[in-house]
């Protein structure tokens, strides 16, 4: 028996359960059909869940059809509940994504779609109601593909137009296809578990109209993925049986569970449960990839890993502060305790307790009044939750290095850490590039740990931080007088001096938002729209009603559902969707209502301390450099980045000078690099005849495997594989268009047995220093290049791009490189046919040429015909 984990995603009202519900039914786990507005689904057991009509907590159950042991996970659909769908998507091994006939592809479904392709989520789609729409399957289709991409293809009839639409959406199937004129179902399901293929399917749930033929689908189209036998397993959901007793919901990813086992957190499972809707089997075992309930768990919480697995950071996250406040006397300090014990179900609550008040962190008004009601029922305390403001953010524009330094009487530790800049989006990255020569692998261990779980607040609001990149740079450690709590308050002070030094940006939440409004009323939506600070796009208008979409702040958007209703009599809709973190537009206003002072912040202070005659002293962090024990070292490498004059005459470099280069960035001895100097030499004479060209380009070598799709999804099995793609990639590219090539890889992945510079083909490979990066290598190759050179440096790191210009080259970002490199790829496989077909072997030069002539030839005929 095949077992594989499905999860049902939907926006609301798609008919997810419904789907859900039939499924059952059709495979006879079920006897009873339920129905959604009669209350009596087997899923929504709920009371609110009954009472609402909609789907607020996680479910589970197993069905079997064919040879395919299916665990299903209903999934909450409305976009208040999100953060309780995205901790699913982290256990399945297959995702239904159901889309209503009616509505076609809403915001909150692209934001599904978006989740899923984060998590790398093999999908399958179901078009629902189709018994009650207008709208064609081919109309329906091409909006899918629209939105959501070309690889969506309709399985329904699997005749020869399908499977050259299958062909299209990857180049193996491509190849079967033009071999056979067939594609097999194990090329199929490759395709769709490697996301080049997205099964849709058309149906009516509710009618039990497509729905054996989507079970069969799932049979004959799905794999069971393959587990290590070391213990793993992820907790989706904290839930709460009749008697009160805390339940965990995981999924094993590998290894063995049995009843009795002792966790990693010295918790012992008292008993495994397999459930059945609301009811449950006690079994002795679970085994790797089955979907398992523990009892007797007290300090998991949802999201926590155990075993190998490592935490996963969620995409989406509550947005709006909350004030709780209690309608009745309570002792304040026990209901944030319980509270916390809420948050365990739910992390995104993100409960304080700050000067006295109680705020918790929601989605919107149906998970306010579900909360509510949650903590009247299980706390017996009821409460009024008050909007207060959204969660701001902040980031920086500029970078800046910033020191810490922790010297009381009898402890020691400086910290230097580089603080900047990263794209929207990015969060916060650690990094390293520290020595271990200089400071320990254990200490720097812990100031990693340190900055990745911390939640940092900035400096004009106390907002927490994001999008920035945080390196360690350097550090110090006493021999004797040393702990380990050192560290972590050098940390946080020299990251709140860097904070101070660089320019600060207070960041808002935005929506994506789908507006469907009366033809009638367009006017009054968009004035609304404007009046909000947000943008607005036409979508549709039938004449009698249109559709908007953009983006407005959350704080401006918020509540909006209620006036749209009130002024459009119940006719509009509105849907929302975290978009992005955007610049405040009244950041000033806000600064200075909120009043923070961060050189008041007690927790995370600015300064540092430093010892003077047995007695420790505070230093302001702008005096701090005055007194610090370890030079600056982002200056350091700023100098290097100084304008030079470059000489006016061209010359050449080959391989022994391409070397020196290599040798001067990191001041090697020659005794080090003896054995490689005289490879280099003898290659050097065994090429003295060619004649390098004048363009050369720089390539980040794991920069790209991370930033293209394909090698990205190669290096999570094997690196190595990948890394020898991309120099078969970077070979032909080369090849084709010619100059000279080096590309540099981080030594830390690769082997100390490697040479550090090689040739392969025509292509220099050059490998770094143990335990640094390919940043300085880059950035001096460029320097000692760009007078004879026109450089060119293919990365997507935002400080190397800067650099590289600085120094006169050009740069190319790592997704617009990826679009030079398959054009190459084309081409080349274009010329390959060519001479197959005609039974000649032209030089790629002159290929290279005659592509040339053509375009520029089809430039001049359509300058002329204008």
């Amino acid at each position: 028996m095949k077992y594989t984990v499905v999860g049902m995603l939907a926006h609301v009202d798609a008919g997810k359960t419904t789907l859900s519900e039939s499924l059952l039914y059709q495979s006879k786990t079920i006897r009873k059909w339920g129905r959604v507005d009669h209350g009596s689904t087997f899923f929504d057991y709920d009371q609110q869940e009954r009472k609402r009509g909609i789907t607020i907590f996680a479910k589970q159950a197993r069905l079997k059809w064919k040879d395919t042991l299916i665990q299903l996970l209903d999934t909450p659909g409305h976009v208040d509940f999100s953060a309780e769908m995205e901790r699913t998507l982290g256990v399945l091994d297959y995702a239904v994504v159901i889309i209503s006939a009616l509505d076609g592809v809403q915001a909150h479904t692209e934001t599904i779609w978006k989740l899923l392709k984060h998590y790398q989520v093999p999908t399958f789609l179901f078009i629902n109601k189709m018994d009650i729409t207008y709208a064609s399957k081919a109309q329906l289709l091409q909006e899918i593909k629209t939105k959501l991409g070309d690889a969506c293809v309709d399985f329904t009839d699997m005749d020869d137009a399908f499977y050259e639409q299958a062909a299209l959406c990857e180049e193996a199937l491509l190849e079967e296809y033009a071999q056979t004129l067939h594609i097999s179902d194990a090329s199929l399901q490759k395709a769709i578990m490697e996301r080049k293929l997205f099964p849709c399917f058309f149906g009516a749930a509710l009618k039990q109209q497509g729905v054996v033929a989507f079970l069969d689908a799932l049979d004959r189209f799905t794999i069971q993925k393959t587990y290590p036998d070391t213990f793993g397993a992820k907790v989706y959901q904290i839930t709460h049986d009749e008697q009160g007793s805390i339940l965990a919901h995981v999924k094993i990813t590998g290894g063995i569970l049995r009843a009795k086992q002792v966790l990693g957190n010295k918790e012992k499972i008292d008993q495994l449960r397999r459930y059945q809707g609301n009811d449950f089997q006690i079994v002795q075992e679970a085994k790797a990839g089955e979907i398992i309930t523990l009892k007797g768990v007290r300090h998991l919480y949802a999201g926590a890993a155990l075993g190998y697995e490592k935490t996963e950071k969620p995409m989406l996250a509550a947005y709006l502060n909350y004030v709780v406040e209690p309608l009745q006397q309570v002792d304040l300090f026990q209901l944030h305790r319980q509270l916390k014990e809420l948050a365990k179900e739910d992390p995104q609550l993100h409960v304080t307790l700050k000067d006295g008040t109680l705020f918790i962190r929601l989605m919107g008004e149906i998970q306010i009044e579900v909360i509510r009601q949650l903590i009247e029922a299980r706390y017996g305390v009821s409460v009024a939750l008050r909007a207060d403001k959204v969660a701001y953010m902040e980031t920086i524009r500029t970078a800046a290095e910033g020191v810490g330094h922790f010297e009381p009487l009898r402890h020691y530790a400086e910290v230097h850490l580089l603080l900047e800049p990263l794209p929207q989006g990015s969060g916060v990255e650690v990094r390293s590039v520290c020595p271990y020569d200089e400071l320990a692998k254990n200490w720097q261990r812990l100031i990693l740990d340190h900055l990745e779980t911390t939640q940092f607040p900035g400096v004009l609001c106390g907002m927490p931080l994001t999008d920035v990149r945080i390196t360690l740079l350097s550090g110090k450690a006493h021999l004797k007088h040393m702990e380990s709590n050192d560290f972590k308050e050098a940390c946080n002070r020299a990251l709140r001096q860097a904070l101070m030094k660089v320019e600060s940006v207070l960041l808002e939440p935005y929506y994506a938002y789908e507006m469907e409004v009366p033809s009638a009323l367009v006017a009054k939506a968009i004035y609304d729209v404007e009046a909000m600070q947000g943008t607005f796009a036409l979508v549709s208008d039938n004449g009698e009603s249109a559709v908007l979409s953009g983006r407005a702040p959350v704080a401006k958007l918020h509540g909006y559902q209620g006036k749209l209703h009130a002024y459009s009599k119940g006719k509009g809709k509105l849907f929302c969707s975290f978009a992005c973190f955007a610049p405040c537009e009244n950041a000033e206003a806000l600064i200075t209502q909120i009043g923070y002072d961060p050189q008041k912040d007690s927790a995370f202070p600015c300064g540092s301390i430093f010892c003077k005659h047995g007695a420790g002293f505070y230093v302001p962090w702008d005096e701090v450099e005055h007194y610090m024990h370890l030079p600056y070292q982002y200056q350091k490498k700023e100098a290097v980045l100084s304008p030079i004059t470059h000489e006016t005459s061209k010359r050449t470099y080959g391989e022994e000078e391409l070397e020196a280069i290599f040798q001067r960035t990191y001041r090697t001895k020659a005794k080090e690099n003896k054995k490689a100097f005289h490879k280099t030499e003898k290659m050097n004479k065994e090429t003295t005849a060619k004649q390098p060209s004048e363009r050369c380009l720089l390539v980040d070598g794991y920069n790209l495997i991370f930033s293209w799709p394909q090698l990205q999804q190669m290096a999570k099995d094997n690196m190595e594989g990948a890394r020898k793609r991309l120099i078969d990639m970077m070979g032909n590219y080369q090849g084709y268009h010619g100059g000279l090539l080096i590309l540099v890889f981080d030594a830390y992945q690769v082997e100390r047995s490697q040479p550090m510079m090689h040739k392969d083909g025509d292509i220099y490979v050059a490998y770094t220093k143990y335990a640094q990066s390919a940043d300085q290598y880059i950035e001096q190759a460029t320097h000692e290049l760009a007078s004879n050179y026109q450089v060119r440096v293919a990365t997507s790191d935002g400080a190397v791009q800067l650099i590289s210009m600085s120094q006169g080259a050009q740069r190319i970002s790592a997704r617009e490189f990826l679009k030079e490199v398959e054009e190459t790829g084309a081409f080349l496989l274009k010329a390959h046919q060519q001479q197959n077909t005609y039974h000649f072997a032209q030089p790629l030069a002159a290929l290279r040429k005659q592509d040339h002539d053509a375009g520029r030839s089809e430039k001049e005929d359509e300058q002329n015909t204008s």
